[in-house]
């Protein structure tokens, strides 16, 4: 039975409550003969400026560094909306991001049968709906410089920041697209705005030339990025896999999370290059935010952070099976009509974090 290092982050707010449920299912596996895992435990973001006074340690950047993946909860509240930019919670996860060279973000949108109606759009529309974005994570308005806010005299100031992309930049993260899509409905559909920005014609530009050079058997559309929100609202089953670049990559998924019923619901995975023995550094993270006006009270849903782990099985660890069987077992939960609040709906009652989290760790000794 194999062994991975796991770095558990859990953040702020609901954070630490749903990774509690990550823990008791990568403890069930390790029993169950599928994998051991050997965790640490560290701070991130709010937790972490309150400890250390940075929004991560350098002890556990160096945790991050030597692990093979990293699983992260959520960070940020209004305690620390006072602290100094430079070390607000999200910077801790920008710096993960950046020093791990995780480049790639993978977002499925996939909507469960059992909670189309939790949509805010027609069950026709998003049932049976299996998206993934891919979102370029560690270049773009971002990180781009110059950044800045200048002070320009007479009560004035300019506020700067910087939409930059390396043709490199767009064609590893356009191999990510192409390589998924010939795995799912061999369909991309890749998102600029070149009418209006010179960023956008190169991101056009280098995806065609990579397409026709690499991946001619790959069906390959373009649209504007303001279009295609729309579309996802319109008629999202259109779409296969999106790949788009860090600020049109974080607003369309966001739109693409309300089409499944609730933020609660989406996993994510960030990954970095691979290394000659096919191993790359990442990070597993659920989309929605660490919550603080519901936090400590056992009403987060923890289904995003469970399945981001489905995905550190799937694409850190070869655990396909292992990732099907999670998958399975939160589909077969939400088909008995369990709900936390955020995906009610016209349910009676719902159910607390921990009683959601056992409910899968049953189900998946079920399948087992």
């Amino acid at each position: 039975m194999a062994t991975y290092k796991l770095l558990l982050l859990a953040g702020d707010g609901i954070g630490p409550e749903v990774m509690t449920e990550v823990v008791k299912v990568a403890d069930w596996m390790a029993k169950a003969g599928i994998a051991s895992f050997e965790s640490e435990n560290g701070l991130v973001g709010g937790a972490a400026y309150d400890a250390h006074g940075k929004a991560i340690s350098e002890g556990d950047m160096k945790l991050a560094m030597e692990s093979d993946a990293v699983i992260f909860g959520a960070v940020g509240g209004p305690k620390w909306d006072a602290v100094p930019y430079d070390v607000r919670p999200e910077a801790g996860l920008l710096r993960l991001r950046k020093d791990l060279g995780l480049f790639a973000n993978l977002r499925p949108a996939i909507c469960y049968p059992a909670l189309a109606d939790a949509s805010s759009l027609k069950r026709e529309i998003v049932e049976g709906l299996d998206i993934m974005i891919v979102r370029e994570l560690t270049g773009g308005v971002y990180f781009g410089e110059p950044k800045e806010i200048i002070d320009l005299g007479n009560g004035q100031k300019r506020g700067i920041d910087t939409q930059v992309y390396d043709t490199y930049e767009i064609e590893r993260i356009g191999r990510v697209a192409f390589e998924l899509a010939r795995k799912r409905g061999n369909k991309v559909t890749s998102s600029e705005k070149r009418n209006v920005m010179k960023s956008g014609v190169l991101w056009h530009e280098v995806t065609n030339a990579l397409h026709k050079r690499e991946y001619p058997d790959v069906q390959l559309d373009h649209m504007l990025a303001d279009a295609l929100g729309m579309q996802l609202v319109r008629w999202p089953k259109q779409f296969d896999v999106i790949v788009t670049d860090n600020l049109f990559g974080d607003m369309l998924s966001d739109v693409a999370s309300m089409l499944t019923g609730s933020l609660g619901m989406l996993p994510s995975a960030s990954l970095g290059e691979a290394d000659k023995n096919g191993k790359r550094k990442a990070m597993y993270e659920p989309v929605h935010g660490s919550a603080p006006d519901i936090a400590g009270q056992g009403l987060a849903n923890p289904i995003a952070m469970i399945a981001s782990f489905g995905m550190a099985l799937r694409y850190s660890f070869n655990l396909g099976e292992a990732a099907d069987m999670l998958d399975k077992a939160i589909a077969n939960v939400l088909a008995s009509g369990l709900r936390t609040a955020d995906i009610k709906g016209t349910a009676a009652t719902t159910v607390s974090t921990t009683q959601m989290g056992d409910a899968i760790l049953a189900e998946l000794q079920k399948i087992k």
